[in-house]
């Protein structure tokens, strides 16, 4: 009879005594170690707008592209969308796709920061996330009012612009606030750690910063946005709307500014964090906007997304998560 070594043997044991893996990845999930369960619920796959996915593949820590959306195989609509209200997209383009049948599973959009989109829009469209590059040229763009206006002039747009919402900003804080944050003054307090958006990538820094000023002065936007950022206790996100909750729930930050739907959209999805709302003498109003892209393949159907976003139906969608519609007037930062 031959013999084996011990470790193999082992091996051998440890393999027999494993429960076997489970039929349902629901149940794999539900023994996943506590932190595996920190990822939001956006990292599924729910949101494809794709009628045929084929083979569904999704790793949650490793292999997972939340923020692109849908089939390029043959679309007919591609829209590149600031983040920041990535939780609406999934109902608009289902209500957009009911009124337009012919364009439903055909529709891809992005949704990483506007200042990103820009440079892809530049780069023909190409980008590279990890291992993988594809081309996915826009026919829309939408992002904060005023960025849309400057790409109008830059000829990257077609104008005119079109606003269709607006919001304000809010603090996100982890599930009982632990560090008892109370307003945007309490964000200098030393030891706080902060998520908050890069200024290089993400417009709604400018909003934050002109809040902080109205709080606090020019020294608490060099706190939060200097010495901060210098020692370590303020991090700078690349794109907060995925990053900044998720270091809330992992317990690497304790507070960080957001727009106030996304606090809003975390409290629906029953999500462990909560809202520090600012009050409206150092708030800030963002106006949101789209238009179409210069030379873009399907410029019908971009004109016909943007005519809805203006409509009663996509406007009962942003309404959930706490958008007001856009108003000419009150907008006091077009940034």
């Amino acid at each position: 009879m031959p013999r084996f070594p011990l470790p193999v043997v082992l091996s051998c044991l440890a393999l027999l005594a494993a429960p076997p893996a489970s039929a349902d990845p629901r149940r794999d999930a539900d023994r996943a170690p506590a932190d595996a369960r920190t990822f939001p619920p956006w990292q599924g796959g729910a949101n494809a707008p794709a009628r045929d996915k084929g083979l569904e593949f999704t790793v949650h820590e490793a292999d997972n592209l939340a923020d692109f959306h849908g089939d390029l195989t043959n679309a007919r609509l591609i829209l590149y969308v600031g983040g920041n209200y990535f939780f609406a997209m999934a109902p608009l383009v289902a209500a957009f796709e009911a009124r337009h049948p012919d364009l439903a599973g055909r529709i891809y959009y992005e949704t990483i920061p506007p200042g990103l989109l820009v440079r892809q829009m530049r780069a023909g469209g190409r980008i590279t996330v990890g291992n993988m590059t594809w081309t996915a040229k826009p026919d829309a763009y939408l992002a904060g009012l005023g960025a849309v206006e400057r790409l109008v002039r830059e000829g990257d747009l077609v104008g005119p612009a079109v606003p269709y919402v607006t919001n304000q900003l809010a603090i996100m804080v982890p599930k009982g606030n632990p560090a008892k944050v109370t307003g945007l003054a309490d964000l200098a307090r030393p030891g706080l750690r902060l998520a908050m958006p890069n200024p290089e990538f993400e417009g709604v820094a400018r909003q934050i910063k002109s809040a902080l000023r109205k709080a606090g002065g020019e020294e608490l936007v060099r706190t939060v946005y200097g010495t901060k950022v210098a020692e370590g206790t303020t991090t700078l996100t690349r794109m907060h709307h995925r990053q900044t909750p998720v270091w809330l729930m992992q317990g690497r930050a304790d507070a960080g500014v957001t727009w106030r739907s996304e606090a809003v959209f975390q409290a629906e999805a029953n999500l462990p964090t909560e809202r520090v709302d600012i009050p409206a003498e150092q708030n800030e109003t963002g106006a949101y906007a789209g238009a179409e892209v210069k030379d873009a393949a399907h410029p019908a159907e971009a004109r016909a997304w943007l005519d809805f976003l203006r409509g009663a139906e996509a406007r009962a969608i942003f309404a959930r998560y706490g958008f007001e519609p856009y108003r000419a007037d009150g907008i006091p930062d077009r940034n």
